[in-house]
């Protein structure tokens, strides 16, 4: 699947929607479906494993509204998502979502069968966590498309004569045959080939239809992708030589993985710093919805402390109030960034506005400790997992703990190995913790737990700065968050059959607003 990318994998997507592993990641995949059928569909038979978190939260967490959108071909962040199920059926298209045995490996695995009049294709696709996906099946034949590249699929009945006809004159990165239910070749590349070259192709004898793909992702992935390190230690190793900040070497990782320019790289955290801030000041405007249990609670926290009501603390309070103000506008379908994914949407992104702003420092600050933020992010996308469904809460809010962590030590002027030490503390404070929203909604526990993350982050951060020993080091952290999140239960992996989630008050929130009555008693 290539090396994490900061804009990919770590602070993004900018999306709507209460869950970027289900919402976000179901948009892009039935993106591609759409590409896959060329626009037009007429029916939709999407299957979910039993066992598997889908079938118990894909219509909650947003997953088919995600899929609706996808196949619409909208973008993640589209006004109308909220309204897609009601969009879908107004162009015609017929969607069965059945839940039955595929023998899926993956929790968050999606089967999908698309028909037109005049043809059928089967995609098998997988969420691994904020926002990123995985297609690993068309038509029958095993692939690997992470979203990341222009695809393009070339359906004939002679592959191994084209092979040799387009080594020789067509550039793409790779070129594989699939001999799936319908054989077809896949080429990946940077760019789509030119029109001319496609069109002598849709008029070859042996070739029944070419199908275009276009990338769901920000950042492409170039053929024979290198990277400066994707560890910590192999990090500490280049910098000997460079002396770099952590910033400094966030800029550099992102702009030899992505072949951009470390401009483009500055730029692209520019813009997401601005949604951010956006998002802070729409959450603390207050915000309304009806399919949600928590009300505007940060227009609640912003008044009692301009009263002078709560326990003194700024730094801290100011941190809880931007955390609360983002998640309210992730759970009003307002567009936010996953960060590193939209459960844990509050964490990192309130710590580090909140802590920039209550010291008075620039933008450019700010935009400095994201980079930090995202580059500890991806070691813990190449190394674990973001995804609740694999790793618990602990991935979700644990990393977006350890990411602010290192941030904030960046915000107060500290050392490279201090924020690192920073980012170790708060991710061993993290291990363990369990996914178990409650009513089925990203809502709760999930807004104390990015508090708690958040909060654990200014505390790591503090610590790292008057220099506590972190005794082990953050890669060794990162490997064993992974191995206590598989060892976490099914049932506490955002599946709502434990924890919080099966408890007597949390099913009869979940059944008033299955009937539409929980947020006008509330």
């Amino acid at each position: 699947m290539g090396f994490p990318s900061i804009f990919n994998d770590v602070i993004g997507p900018v999306m709507r929607g209460p869950s970027s592993s289900h919402c976000a990641a179901s948009l892009r995949i039935g993106r591609i479906c759409h590409d896959l059928m060329g626009g037009s569909i007429s029916k939709i038979e999407i299957d979910f494993d039993p066992n598997g978190s889908l079938a118990t939260t894909h219509k909650e967490q947003g997953s088919d509204m995600g899929l609706f959108g996808g196949f619409l071909g909208w973008e993640a962040y589209d006004e109308r998502l909220v309204n897609s199920e009601q969009h879908i059926g107004a162009s015609g298209i017929q969607v069965k979502i059945n839940i039955k045995d595929i023998q899926a490996e993956h929790p968050n695995t999606y089967k999908i069968t698309l028909t037109n009049p005049w043809e059928t294709h089967q995609v098998v696709a997988i969420s691994t966590g904020g926002g990123m996906i995985e297609i690993i099946e068309i038509d029958g034949a095993a692939v690997s498309f992470a979203g990341d590249s222009f695809v393009t699929l070339i359906y004939t009945s002679d592959p191994k004569s084209l092979v040799s006809y387009l080594n020789q004159s067509a550039l793409c990165d790779s070129l594989e045959i699939h001999s799936g239910t319908q054989p077809f070749i896949a080429l990946t590349a940077l760019e789509f080939l030119d029109e001319l070259y496609l069109r002598d192709l849709r008029e070859m004898e042996d070739v029944s239809d070419v199908k275009l793909i276009k990338p769901v992702l920000p950042v492409l992935t170039a053929k024979n992708q290198e990277v400066p390190f994707i560890t910590c230690d192999e990090m500490l190793a280049y910098n000997r030589d460079e002396s770099l900040s952590l910033w400094e070497l966030a800029v550099r990782y992102e702009s030899i993985r992505g072949n951009i320019s470390e401009e483009e790289v500055l730029y692209k955290m520019e813009q997401i710093r601005k949604i951010l801030k956006d998002a802070v000041e729409t959450g603390l405007k207050g915000t309304k919805f009806e399919d949600r249990i928590l009300g505007p609670q940060s227009v609640k926290f912003k008044s009692q402390m301009e009263s002078k009501k709560l326990v003194e603390g700024d730094v801290l309070n100011r941190i809880i109030m931007y955390v609360s103000a983002i998640m309210e506008v992730k759970s009003s379908m307002g567009v936010i960034v996953a960060a590193p994914t939209a459960g844990s949407c509050g964490a990192m992104p309130g710590a580090v506005l909140g802590v920039a702003n209550s010291m008075g420092l620039s933008d450019d600050d700010t935009v400095k400790a994201l980079l930090v933020a995202g580059l500890i992010g991806v070691f813990i996308a190449a190394h674990s997992t973001f995804a609740a469904e694999v790793g618990g809460c602990q991935a979700e809010c644990g990393s977006g703990s350890s990411m602010a962590a290192a941030a904030i030590v960046t915000l107060a002027g500290g050392s490279l190995n201090q924020s690192i030490s920073a980012a170790s503390m708060a991710l061993q404070s993290s291990l363990g913790m369990i996914c178990d929203p409650i009513g089925n909604r990203v809502e709760a526990p999930c807004l104390n737990k990015n508090v708690m993350a958040a909060s654990n982050a200014l505390s790591c951060a503090n610590m790292a700065l008057a220099d506590y020993d972190h005794l082990i080091p953050l890669d060794e952290v990162i490997e064993t968050m992974y191995v206590v999140g598989k060892s976490i239960p099914n049932t506490l992996r955002c599946t709502n059959l434990g924890g919080l989630s099966i408890t007597k008050t949390a099913k009869e929130i979940e059944r008033k607003l299955g009937q539409n009555q929980f947020y006008k008693s509330c």
